[in-house]
């Protein structure tokens, strides 16, 4: 009769571990697709069993008790073990299926990957996207998502990570605003132009480049810039050098479109701008020994998509 009673206590377990991962009971109901009152029941009815406190909580804060905490560490493994079997079962079906949490940056999903998903949706019925758009560096395995897609110079050792395309940084500007200001010549020219930039630091912004084709050593250069616009986002840049208020330096993807319409064009296009955004964007995913079918057959629909990368 006892062992009866732990054998429906295992669901209950699991969904403290949950609970443990998102920090929040809204969130961790919202995981399991539940309601927050049912999470709460299933708490409440673990510790009943349990016969000691597992959770601590107060209006503002949750946190588990030193059992709750044990509790957790202890079956975590086993947990994880059979997620990933039964990702591989189901995996032995003909087509991919099932949900796919994918993060990816602003600025890169809205211009570039919303179109390459939809075509995926189209190709296999049976996956279900749910997509968030984010800059943040999220922790993939606590947050629960199954592939992050990332510009970064150096993916995360603890990752498997696909190189989807190559990628490059642009210094851009409108007609009007060459018409009026005039066109740089060199990289220091530029202190004289109203540069719209991405605030990195508290320190003056500075953009280096370096000769497309160098002459040889001390060819790069890095020039203080100033401009009366700056933003963390590279389509709120882009927009308002659409405007004639500056000349923006962008990834490349933020500006393809503008660019192949002659809305945009680039400015000392004989100098390649280094080190303000990475070169390489990565499909990223925690290790693991198997890689669902799901996640695969989009990682090679994204790598054929991108083929080429984002080049005028």
């Amino acid at each position: 009769m006892e062992e009866q009673k732990i054998n429906a206590l295992w669901t209950h377990l699991h969904w403290l571990s949950v609970l443990a991962q998102q920090g929040s009971y809204t969130a961790a109901a919202a995981r399991l697709g539940v309601s927050k009152a049912a999470m709460s029941q299933r708490i409440a009815e673990l510790e009943r069993a349990a016969k000691v406190t597992l959770v601590q909580r107060t209006t503002r804060s949750l946190r588990l008790t030193e059992a709750g905490q044990r509790l957790v560490d202890d079956t975590r493994a086993s947990f994880e073990q059979i997620a990933q079997s039964f990702a591989q079962v189901r995996d032995l079906a003909e087509q991919p299926s099932g949900l796919l949490r994918v993060t990816a940056p602003v600025a890169l999903a809205r211009q570039q990957l919303v179109p390459l998903f939809a075509a995926f949706l189209k190709d296999f019925p049976d996956v279900r996207i749910e997509l968030d758009l984010s800059d943040r560096l999220s922790a993939l395995a606590t947050e629960g998502y199954d592939l992050a897609i990332r510009h970064t110079a150096r993916p995360p050792d603890t990752h498997v990570a696909w190189a989807l395309c190559a990628t490059e940084s642009v210094l851009v500007a409108t007609r009007a605003y060459i018409g009026q200001f005039g066109e740089p010549q060199n990289p220091v020219d530029l202190q004289t132009h109203n540069c719209l930039h991405y605030p990195r630091s508290q320190d003056t912004p500075a953009w280096t480049f370096e000769p497309r084709q160098p002459s040889g050593e001390g060819d790069r250069i890095t020039v203080p810039v100033g401009g009366r616009f700056a933003a963390n986002n590279s389509e709120a840049l882009r927009e308002a050098a659409l405007t004639g208020a500056g000349i923006a330096l962008l990834p490349d993807f933020s500006a393809q479109a503008e660019l192949r319409k002659g809305q945009l064009v680039r400015v000392l296009p004989g100098w390649k701008p280094v080190g303000a955004f990475a070169e390489t964007i990565y499909a990223i995913r925690p290790y693991a020994p198997h890689v669902p079918r799901a996640v695969a057959a989009l990682v090679g629909h994204l790598k054929k998509g991108l083929e080429g990368g984002f080049g005028v």
